[in-house]
């Protein structure tokens, strides 16, 4: 059992922190700018409600972190009232945030710099992956780091991997992301078409699911979608805020992401109709107003 602190316990991080005090045993502390919300987690798992950042990192062996964007990260990071300012020397800060790989960098130096130790490691799985312990883990740091780190990360996560040093993971999760944007654009335009031409698209899709074009989205969103229901997993506008990460990325690296790009501003869309809180598969919804 280790002593781990969690920071933000929103949708993912809510489920996450509480794996590591139920599933892993481990003592846990935890932090959300919503306070209430801190009590109502420690109340529910046992562990303890920090009142800042740095008081539920204090003597903690694991720090995690689960929050929106770069901002967000460097709000609970730094200052008097930060992370760093309670990070004990040798503890590992582990950042599940989907975030730049240029923030994932400058954390890196920051913790050593305070004695401590640091992994990227952004999840994917959605708020079902969370909520069932079985996120994908794609770490960035040292091995060494990655190897004391991984049995208590594997609380809440199936498939847990190193991808390179620190900032790979979150490159790692930008190609996820990248990948995931033209499936769920090339699902809602084969629903519309299909249901344009007449087709039983339960039928089509019980059998080309089993074929070459078969994906999790489709598996598992085809029929919330068909019946026009956008309120599972994961938002346009975390999706938006993703994909602009990739394409920065893209651009400091030399890629073309012209596909990208184009779903981008189609979630933009997506949200201009009120969208912003549903699901990435409302792209259906865009093509269909």
């Amino acid at each position: 059992m280790a002593k781990v602190a969690f920071i933000g316990l929103g949708v993912m991080g809510y489920p996450m922190a509480g794996h590591l005090a139920r599933k892993g045993g481990h003592e846990t502390a935890v932090y959300n700018r919503t306070v209430e919300k801190a009590r109502k987690w420690a109340d529910a798992f046992g562990g303890r409600a920090a009142e800042t950042p740095r008081e539920a990192a204090e003597g903690a062996d694991y720090v995690f972190m689960c929050v929106g964007n770069d901002d967000d990260v460097r709000s609970v990071v730094y200052g008097a009232d930060g992370i760093l300012a309670g990070l004990k020397g040798g503890a590992v800060l582990i950042d599940n945030t989907t975030a730049s790989a240029h923030l994932a960098r400058e954390l890196g130096e920051a913790v050593e710099k305070a004695g401590g130790r640091f992994l990227d490691a952004p999840v994917s799985g959605g708020q079902a992956g969370a909520e069932n312990g079985v996120l994908t883990v794609m770490v960035g740091g040292d091995e060494k780091t990655f190897e004391d780190a991984r049995p208590v990360i594997d609380a809440y996560a199936r498939m847990v991997g190193l991808m390179g040093p620190v900032g790979s993971g979150q490159l790692a999760k930008m190609m996820n992301q990248i990948c995931i944007a033209g499936l769920v654009q090339g699902l809602a335009e084969a629903v519309q078409f299909g249901r344009n031409a007449g087709l039983d698209i339960e039928k089509v899709v019980s059998v080309i699911s089993k074929g070459a074009a078969g994906s999790w989205q489709m598996e598992n969103r085809h029929k919330t979608m068909i019946e026009q229901k956008y309120d599972f997993g994961f938002a346009a506008e975390w999706m938006r805020k993703d994909l602009g990460i990739c394409l920065e990325e893209a651009k400091a690296n030399g890629s073309s992401l012209p596909v990208t790009a184009l779903i981008d501003q189609f979630y933009a869309e997506v949200i201009a109709m009120g969208g912003a809180r549903w699901d990435t598969s409302s792209l259906l919804a865009r093509l269909e107003r």
